[in-house]
């Protein structure tokens, strides 16, 4: 039986400055479920310094959080869940690199970062089971679709994710995503600059690209692209940079360019796979690197491919080593 608490007005320390919102209550209520924080929010259950607030809210140190009673929280006394073998298992066999202070996963296809609505198994689950307490359990310190594979960066207590919380927000992380389109984009590099708003569809929640009179609400977004091969006109083998961070950024992006992504239920424009093409989708954040929190060094890591993405390689026979990058391995 889950115990009800009552309502707190809870200050924001030193170390939390710049941290998100719905980081800061995954940080103090770890089993409080997004989808019920954002329900709070929406209802204004919670405050900050006496305002409504939103999930994306940077907090400052010393702000005050009013935290409504949460019926979620469980009894104090709770036991704290084990993480199972198979578990452990499976974050060894996708650890890419680690040390004192990060972890980084190279997180399949399919495997959703957080909870949502039917959502049970997900990296932040596991999470939850690992670190001694609040100040020592690892959290993510950003997001990937539930679809994209590729490098998940993972702080393994507060302070480090605060700070690599400051480094995302300052654009001092260094992002390359490889995607297979269809079509050829032309010019073969280029910059997308398109403004996104989400908006609902039949198909669930999609971002596209803000119209006159929505600048109120929509998020500047860019994206730098370069084809590095091409399969005749029919697909192409892009690398992507995103200069912002937004959901689904490059996925409509790439469909406002006129060339989605393969496998992209979301946002195919209509386009039918390949043959002998998995439908999945084939978006990989290949390769990630940023000044390491402890101020020494660089932390620069690659992912291999996902399967699917390595047998669409071989079919069109695009060869990653076009790319021109060095893969890096750590700092």
């Amino acid at each position: 039986m889950t115990q009800k608490s009552p309502v707190e007005t809870r200050h924001v320390g030193a170390d939390e400055d710049g941290l998100r919102l719905d980081r800061w209550f995954k940080t103090h209520y770890a089993t409080l479920p997004h989808s019920r924080l954002e329900k709070l929010l929406r209802t204004g259950q919670v405050r900050v310094d006496g305002g409504r607030a939103k999930a994306s809210t940077r907090l400052k140190a010393g702000q005050s959080v009013r935290v409504p009673p949460l019926p979620d929280a469980p009894p104090p006394s709770a036991p704290k869940r084990a993480l199972s073998k198979a578990n452990r298992d499976f974050l060894a066999a996708v650890t890419l690199y680690e040390d004192d202070d990060l972890l980084v996963l190279n997180k399949p296809s399919g495997l959703a970062v957080q909870g949502g609505t039917k959502t049970v198994q997900h990296i932040d689950r596991l999470l939850e089971a690992m670190g001694d307490g609040p100040e020592t359990r690892p959290r993510l310190v950003h997001r990937l679709d539930r679809d994209t594979s590729g490098v998940l960066v993972i702080a393994k207590r507060r302070s480090v994710a605060t700070k690599l919380g400051r480094a995302f927000q300052t654009r001092s992380v260094r992002k390359i995503y490889w995607a297979l389109v269809t079509g050829v984009p032309k010019p073969p590099q280029g910059k997308v600059e398109a403004a996104l708003v989400k908006a609902a569809g039949p198909e669930g929640d999609r971002v596209r690209k803000a119209r006159p009179g929505e600048q109120d609400r929509a998020q500047s977004a860019v994206t730098h692209y370069a084809v590095v091969d091409r399969a005749g006109q029919a697909v192409s083998f892009v690398s992507l940079k995103p200069v912002t961070g937004r959901q689904h950024q490059l996925r409509a992006h790439m469909d406002i360019l006129g060339h989605p992504i393969l496998g992209d239920e979301k946002y195919k424009r209509g386009h039918s796979l390949p043959e002998n093409v998995q439908n999945k989708l084939h978006l990989h954040a290949r390769r990630i690197s940023f000044p390491h929190p402890s101020g020494e060094g660089v932390v620069d890591v690659t992912a291999p491919l996902p399967e699917h993405m390595r047998q669409s390689f071989a079919l069109f026979g695009f060869d990653e080593r076009l790319s021109g990058e060095q893969s890096g391995s750590g700092p």
